[in-house]
């Protein structure tokens, strides 16, 4: 409770809060993780199914779209958790700047939070993109392609290679989403980091420049990550149900 009631201060005295989101922020909307012992990569071979192999091999890009397959038919169905909920409750009081986050899945849209004040670092699962003229498709309409036995989907216009549009291993992060986030990190007055492991990179950087820009740091993880001894307060606990508790304080802090 002690740790609930200082974070909840710090929002109330913050003008710009910035929240970054990692996988154990959705596990709580049953979408398991990559790294786990029941994720994604504990089936599949990340190594392999990184961007050059995708682009030369037929065979991978079948195996490629046959995880993205398993994982939209997770995704599509999911919904937002308390915790989803309780950042798009921070912006509707007034206090939220931007979620930075390195999740694919868009439940913080689905939330209620609109697409500006989210920057997806990692790419989103609810689109993909045309390889060769760049044409943009729905995901739901790619998938029934697949479902329709296209194993691996072509471009509906000049025939070219379909891959999500998310980040694959062996790709480069997204400019413009990857400088506003190091941007508004330097510029908040608090971060908070939810749901990381802060260990995949540059994404991880984001807390330490918010540090050294002068902002208070949070840092709400089941478990431990390299960046604890930066935090000004690290909380062991389940993210959804942690930051539900916090925002409420806030709103009754912000009435008296």
């Amino acid at each position: 409770m002690e740790h609930i009631e200082a974070v909840a201060d710090m929002i109330v005295e913050s003008n710009r809060v910035v929240i970054f989101t990692g996988a154990g922020f959705s596990t709580e909307s049953s979408i398991p993780d990559f790294r786990g012992p029941q994720g994604v990569w504990s089936q599949f071979d990340p190594s392999e199914l990184n961007l050059p192999n995708f682009l030369r091999s037929e065979e991978i890009r079948e195996k490629y779209w046959q995880v993205h397959k398993m994982f939209w038919e997770t995704v599509r169905e999911a919904e937002p958790n308390s915790g989803h909920y309780a950042v798009a409750e921070l912006h509707n009081i007034g206090k939220l700047d931007c979620v930075i986050t390195q999740n694919t899945d868009g439940l913080h849209q689905k939330a209620g939070l609109p697409d500006e004040k989210v920057l997806e670092l990692h790419g989103t699962m609810h689109w993909v993109d045309c390889l060769e003229c760049k044409r943009r498709y729905p995901r739901e309409e790619v998938h029934q392609k697949m479902l329709a036995g296209e194993a691996v989907p072509r471009c509906d216009t000049c025939n070219g290679i379909l891959k999500p549009a998310t980040v694959a291993y062996g790709q480069s992060m997204p400019e413009r989403e990857t400088r506003e986030s190091e941007v508004r990190s330097a510029a908040c007055d608090l971060f908070l980091a939810a749901g990381s492991s802060l260990v995949v990179y540059p994404a991880a950087q984001m807390p330490v420049i918010a540090k050294r820009g002068g902002a208070k740091l949070v840092i709400l993880n089941i478990g431990e990550t390299p960046h604890d001894h930066h935090a000004d307060v690290v909380i062991a606990e389940k993210t959804g149900e942690t930051l539900t508790k916090i925002i409420a304080r806030v709103k009754e802090k912000l009435s008296a």
